[in-house]
């Protein structure tokens, strides 16, 4: 791995694979890392480079700052961005790292020639909601604070006690459960996926940024929409399996229509993971769409 120190003092670590001159950054999800992406490198051909940075607080990027919204991600991989002189490239994201890829993508239209959407968060966000004493969410109570998240019974206190306790078991619970649902990993692989997850140190303060990540036109029940989904040029592949039990295929469908660049939706028989689920049939849509 190679890193970058930032101006706020963080280093952000990154993988590449290729050499090309067609660059893509890709950038992974919550609970996850670049290591993520792992079987991509088989895949890519001699005209292709694949950057892959570590988020800050995950992987081997550091975590000095705190961690409010995806902003502050993005912030980060466009200073690596400028520090690779990078002019021209696209960007991608799997879950949250496509809202953080969204808002490079509209933020940089000029430079960024495709996105791709894997199983991406929607743009109005994902929101948390309390729970009651069964604990089930009660749909019309916001959880708010990082207080208040870091204390959830279900979705968040059962994943901080397992990085606390290195629990890869609860945790490989979890992810069969959610996102390993279609197919799992080798063991050897899947045993190394834990070992990353538990690496991550933001949990709480990523969970709070996705609340209020809202680049809609409307508001999202925690903060008004800025819009920005509009300033997105760059043609855009959206990936999106009918198993995926994490981003409900309603928030797919917000991205699709509030786009209005030109856009593909590539959807089929998968969960949260298609590297895992259809790893050969994603890593070549992906390529052969950046190629394009």
């Amino acid at each position: 791995m190679k890193s970058y120190l930032l101006k706020n003092g963080d280093t952000i670590a990154y993988r590449e694979f290729g050499q090309g001159s067609n660059i893509m950054v890709l950038i992974h999800g919550n609970m996850s890392s670049s290591f993520h992406f792992d079987v991509l490198e088989k895949y890519v051909p001699e005209n292709v480079r694949i950057i892959l940075p570590d988020m800050r607080g995950f992987g081997e990027s550091s975590y000095k700052n705190e961690v409010n919204s995806l902003q502050d991600f993005a912030d980060d991989i466009m200073e690596l961005i400028n520090y690779l002189n990078i002019k021209a490239y696209s960007v991608g994201g799997w879950s949250t790292g496509g809202g953080v890829a969204m808002l490079i993508a509209s933020q940089r239209n000029e430079q960024v020639k495709k996105l791709v959407l894997i199983e991406s968060v929607g743009i109005t966000g994902y929101p948390i909601f309390k729970k009651d004493s069964s604990g089930q969410p009660i749909m019309n109570a916001l959880i708010k604070t990082k207080e208040e998240l870091s204390q959830d019974p279900v979705q968040v206190l059962p994943i901080l006690m397992a990085y606390k306790n290195r629990d890869k078991e609860t945790l490989k619970t979890i992810w069969n459960a959610l996102i390993y649902t279609h197919n799992q990993p080798e063991e050897s692989a899947y045993d190394l996926y834990l070992e990353d997850m538990l690496k991550q140190r933001n949990l709480v303060d990523v969970d709070y940024a996705l609340m209020y990540f809202n680049i809609s036109d409307q508001h999202n029940g925690y903060v008004e929409g800025s819009g920005d989904i509009k300033q997105i040029k760059a043609d855009t592949l959206i990936i999106h399996g009918y198993r995926d039990y994490v981003v409900p295929m309603q928030m797919r469908d917000n991205i699709v229509s509030a786009l209005t660049c030109n856009k593909e939706v590539y959807k089929g028989d998968w969960g949260h993971s298609p590297f895992v689920d259809i790893e050969k049939e994603v890593c070549e849509k992906i390529l052969s769409f950046i190629e394009e």
